[in-house]
């Protein structure tokens, strides 16, 4: 008989299979309080349950625990990097980074992606499937286990596209957000996506407080089209058409990213081209240096985003330039991805 995902499940759906098995309601609570208010992912350390009870636990139910690959840190700005493996042997990546207000994580949602944007990493290994809610979950509490922190805010901009794994995505949310495990405001949370405009719809309804943030990249169609193949189906227009009714049904802000990338989108023209489109509308224009990538020859010039922002501030767009976190440990998401599945390849060994 296959197991179960306890950790992907609901408080009401844990009661209803404890119910099933001829168990006690509230035995549902202890165990949810076990796994997200204290972390703990073994039966046996579960005490206050009966030692039947904990073997039928693992009879039914398994915990999908993640496997530290590697681990590395940055001597820059403490920035700490993790390659964890799954249990199908697949591997993701995850980012926590220190700021004053505390930590914040960047979680993996796919193994891999299917947008195939020209300037990231996370493509160029190719897709292999979506993440479930417990791999997603525990990719903040291994790490909190590893580091002995507290992590108080998320960003889904690691590896994959939230919205390409939407179901998945909303129940996580859901997870952590719940009082009586870990009791995360979703305002403390960032979901970004390349623009899958029904999606957009969908999460607007759900009216969860969270923080949108679009990879736009370039404000012309064509051009866009050639960086980000998602253009080709959903392009500007109806993106920002999904966007303002986002900004209107949820009252909240919506963050634009745009990676800035020498003579492909970086000049005076592209910035008026952009403070065009987004003239009157509520929201931040997040600009990023691009990232290096081995593959690709796209390059950035700090002085050009510098002057990008400013020209934008000008023309009455807030922008501000994202702080560089991790540069020294390849902090930005897919390459340890990358190498780890060519050293699998090769016959390599696991660490």
């Amino acid at each position: 008989m296959e197991k179960s995902d306890i950790l992907s499940l609901s408080l009401r759906e844990l009661e209803d299979a404890l119910i099933g098995a001829g168990e006690k309601k509230f035995r549902a609570k202890q165990i949810f309080h076990w796994l997200h208010l204290k972390r703990v992912f073994e039966w046996d350390e579960m005490t206050d349950l009966s030692v039947q009870l904990r073997q039928t636990l693992d009879k039914k139910f398994c915990i999908n625990r993640l496997f530290v690959q590697k681990r590395l840190e940055s001597n820059i700005d403490n920035t700490v990097k993790y390659l964890y493996r799954l249990s199908d042997g697949n591997f993701v990546e995850t980012v926590l980074m220190k700021y004053d207000y505390g930590y914040s994580i960047c979680v993996s949602t796919q193994v891999g992606c299917k947008m195939g944007c020209s300037f990231c990493a996370s493509a160029i290994a190719g897709y292999i499937r979506s993440l479930s809610p417990s791999e997603i979950l525990m990719q903040i509490y291994e790490t909190e286990k590893n580091e002995g922190v507290h992590i108080s805010r998320i960003v889904l901009m690691g590896i994959g596209e939230p919205l390409d794994n939407y179901d998945n995505v909303v129940r996580f949310l859901s997870l952590i957000s719940d009082k009586e495990g870990t009791d995360l405001s979703l305002r403390h949370v960032t979901l970004s996506t390349c623009g899958i405009v029904p999606r957009i719809y969908e999460l607007a309804e759900l009216r969860l407080g969270l923080t949108l943030s679009v990879s736009l990249h370039s404000a012309d169609n064509v051009r866009r089209s050639e960086i980000m193949p998602v253009n080709r189906k959903y392009d500007i227009n109806e993106l920002l058409e999904a966007c303002r009714y986002y900004i209107d049904r949820t009252g909240r802000r919506i963050t634009f990213e745009y990676a800035v990338i020498d003579g492909v989108n970086s000049s005076d023209k592209d910035a008026d081209k952009l403070a065009d489109l987004l003239r009157g509308m509520n929201c931040h224009v997040n600009l990023i240096p691009v990232n290096k990538v081995k593959e690709r020859n796209y390059r950035t010039a700090r002085s050009g985003v510098a002057d990008f922002a400013a020209r934008l501030e000008k023309r009455g767009i807030n922008a501000t330039v994202r702080r560089t976190l991790g540069s020294d440990i390849e902090a930005a998401c897919g390459q340890l991805r990358r190498d780890a599945d060519k050293q699998r390849e090769n016959g390599g060994e696991q660490n």
